[in-house]
């Protein structure tokens, strides 16, 4: 299955212990073409704990119109300062498109000192 930039998708997203994990919507924020040699792409948290609030993390309403196109079943936050490095494997599915991402790259950049 191929995955590309601002795909919302149903991943096994590590725990900060790196030894287990817990399934749930991610975003991808990799670019697409980018040839690492490897089966990976690089994926945001999403969690549907609102009181993870600031300028590195970006509030989506579940039926606002980028909610919805995102596939989201409850209110969320994607979490540009939680990110991870993935197999595709460890994808499920696709469930949505982040068809809005100006503050979600703003929330990187901030995360990343670009």
């Amino acid at each position: 299955m191929s995955f590309k930039r601002a795909d919302v998708v149903l991943v096994r997203f590590p725990n900060s212990d790196l030894k287990t994990y817990k399934n749930r919507p991610a975003l991808i924020v990799q670019t697409d073409g980018l040839n690492t040699g490897l089966p990976q792409k690089i994926i945001a948290l999403i969690t549907s704990n609102l009181s993870r609030t600031g300028q590195t993390r970006v509030p989506v309403q579940k039926n606002s119109k980028l909610g919805r196109h995102m596939g989201i079943i409850s209110d969320s936050v994607i979490v540009a300062d939680n990110l991870a490095t993935i197999l595709e494997r460890e994808i499920d599915k696709v469930i949505g498109n982040c068809v809005e991402t100006e503050h979600v790259d703003q929330a990187l950049r901030r995360v990343l000192a670009l």
